[in-house]
């Protein structure tokens, strides 16, 4: 049974290629092991989504080791694989190129390919985890699941994700970066342990497992690119001896920034001057009209004013004024259903604006008045969900499922829809911003619903074919389009690899285990997104009182410093004077703290409800907040 030993680079990394067990050991400067990590186990194919699994156990395998000028590594080939009789010897000649590779900067660079695939071909393959072991209050897992997640080992709670979602870049990753800490000096201190970055996300996710007071596993699965893996699939492992949850974080962003991904908030406004408003505004998110369509989701037999309903634009002006003579300085209004049906409606030819609310020129006298009073005027739009009702409507333009089908869904305001392709959604963003600007409506801001938080798109269409990737990128264009007019570019979360072209995101809170009552969050919250990416985004919280995202048993407001972001405020001038002195403050906070790094975040002592966050600021100095979090609905905060 061969069995390779390579030390370079501050690891020594052993592979045995027949028993799947790669060990590898973190050495001290002297070449003394500090500490080791096993990844074991069989990797598993999958032809078909829910399909059975086909192990790579019992294949014939050949490796060899191999160097460049850069990399020392081990090369491993199975083959003859035990796919199920029906498959007609589609996968007879099918081999999987694994290979182990140490880089010169010292991380561990693990990827598999496959050759002779047919098409279609594979549906997914699962790798081997890294082995945890951890004792309780020892270790933990970090998970990027929406702003990140903190679970200690052995906690006492059932959590798992991925199965059926978890793909890389929608809430259950918002980045592709995960990691572990082992032998730490508490539930989430130092201690030895392992940073994993997904170096090709774009078709990847995670099954993440912890049974109540169990083990917790990470289990990595790429999946098919338009019917098949085809192209070479890579992790990168770094490894620590003194390692937490801001190590990983920061080594994420120096890998971002090395691959020109980083893009900060003074780099936006550089090319769109009129995002810069946002620096201490707060967001004031408000509506027109609804439609609920009878068969949806959210229709009431019986009830018209629940199913029907609008509020004239000038209603809105007025409010808007009402808030500014009571001394509301600066606001941007993400305005929802301002279209033909209102919210979620027809899309994506909504116009004209909402007869029953004034029509084109109460939207114009809405958006003139807004702007005339130093806010920003701001709307709600999207170019995903694609209406059967919509005029232009045609299903040749939908995504193509691998089947030659189309999605079918009846469960938003709107009634019957599919999705539009990605591809072909810049062309209908400038058509209707060329109506706005035809009607001389003025929009400052544009929220483009849904694109940077729902899972990425593929296409098999042949006059639109697209892959994820693609997906990601003809989104980002339709956020460039809007900088190149001037508006500010805005979206639903704060998805990695959107963060290039958005200014401002709705929410970006964290993965309760439900959105409306009862949000128990299973671990501890982190604010592990903005730990990279802090001074890149725009973040409101409805800082005010717990909604979607703020688990039941942390403070909105103190979520709010922890992460540095900015407050929601409301369009009805019912908010007391404590409130708004509140916001004020939090308001303050974030416009000093805006363009500057997430230095640190620490639990206090290990106390989950004890925290310190430390930002950078302009002037070259820092702030640091301490928020406690014991009352659940008003946390303690004040400045160290």
């Amino acid at each position: 049974m061969p069995m390779h030993e390579i030390t370079f680079a501050g690891l020594t990394m052993r592979v045995e290629p027949e028993t799947f067990r790669m060990d590898i050991t973190l050495l001290s400067p002297d070449g003394a092991p500090l500490f080791e990590k096993h990844f074991t186990g069989a990797p598993v194919l999958y032809i078909k989504d829910g399909g059975p699994a086909v192990s790579f156990a019992g294949t014939a395998c050949e490796s060899e080791t191999f160097r460049t000028g850069t990399v020392r590594g081990v090369r491993v080939k199975y083959s003859g694989f035990r796919f199920p009789e029906s498959e007609g010897g589609r996968f007879d000649d099918l081999a999987a190129i694994l290979e182990y590779e140490i880089t010169n900067d010292g991380w561990l660079r693990y990827s598999i390919r496959f050759d002779n695939e047919p098409d279609p071909g594979l549906f997914c393959v699962d790798l081997q985890p890294v082995t945890f072991g951890e004792k309780a209050g020892k270790g933990y897992t970090v998970l990027p699941r929406m702003q990140g997640l903190l679970l200690p080992a052995e906690y006492p709670e059932t959590i798992r994700g991925g199965e059926y979602a978890g793909l890389i870049f929608d809430r259950e990753a918002y980045m592709p970066v995960f990691g572990q800490v082992t032998d730490a000096d508490g539930p989430a201190g130092h201690g030895f342990g392992y940073t994993m970055i997904v170096d090709t996300p774009y078709d990847a996710k995670y099954v993440f497992r912890h049974p109540a007071g169990g083990d917790t596993t990470i289990t990595p699965r790429f999946i098919s690119q338009l019917g098949r893996i085809g192209y070479k699939r890579t992790l990168l492992y770094h490894f620590d001896a003194a390692c937490d949850f801001v190590t990983m974080a920061k080594l994420y962003r120096g890998y971002v920034k090395e691959r020109g991904r980083f893009t900060t908030l003074r780099e936006k406004f550089a090319k769109n001057p009129n995002a810069a408003y946002l620096v201490g505004t707060p967001i004031i998110h408000s509506d027109i009209a609804g439609h609920i369509v009878e068969g949806t989701h959210y229709y009431e037999p019986g009830n018209s004013a629940h199913n029907d309903w609008n509020t004239p634009f000038a209603v809105r002006a007025e409010q808007l004024k009402v808030l500014k003579e009571n001394g509301l300085e600066k606001a941007y209004l993400h305005l929802d259903g301002w279209g033909r049906h209102g919210y979620d409606n027809l899309h994506p030819d909504v116009f004209p604006p909402h007869e029953g609310a004034g029509g084109a020129e109460g939207m114009k006298l809405l958006a003139d008045t807004c702007n005339g009073l130093g806010f920003r005027f701001g709307i709600h739009d999207q170019y995903r969900d694609y209406y059967y009702d919509a005029p232009s409507f045609d299903i040749n333009n939908a995504v193509m499922n691998q089947d030659g089908g189309s999605l079918y869904i009846n469960y938003w305001y709107g009634g019957a829809q599919t999705l539009l392709c990605a591809k072909l959604a810049l062309e209908y963003v400038k058509r209707n911003y060329d109506e706005f600007k035809r009607l001389g409506i003025d929009i400052r801001g544009s929220y483009l619903d849904v694109f940077s938080v729902v899972e990425l798109d593929e296409c098999f269409n042949p006059d639109h074919r697209m892959t994820r990737e693609e997906c990601a990128r003809y989104r980002r264009e339709c956020f460039a389009f809007l900088t190149s007019r001037g508006i500010i570019p805005s979206s639903e979360e704060t998805v990695d690899c959107y963060l290039s072209d958005l200014v401002l995101c709705h929410h970006a809170p964290y993965f309760t285990e439900n959105w409306d009552i009862d949000r128990h969050l299973v671990g501890y919250p982190l604010p592990l997104f903005n730990l990279v990416y802090h001074e890149c985004v725009i973040t409101p919280w409805f800082a005010l009182g717990g909604t979607w995202g703020i688990p039941d048993e942390y403070d909105p407001m103190g979520l709010c410093y922890m992460n540095g972001g900015t407050v929601y405020w409301s369009i009805y001038n019912n908010q007391t004077e404590e409130e708004n002195a509140a916001l004020r403050e939090a308001l303050a906070f974030q416009s000093k703290v805006c363009f500057g790094e997430l230095l640190s975040h620490e639990l206090v002592d290990g106390d989950p409800k004890h925290r310190r966050s430390t930002f950078a600021t302009e002037d070259g100095g820092t702030v640091t907040v301490d928020i406690d979090f014991h009352d659940a609905k008003k946390a303690v905060i004040k400045f160290v």
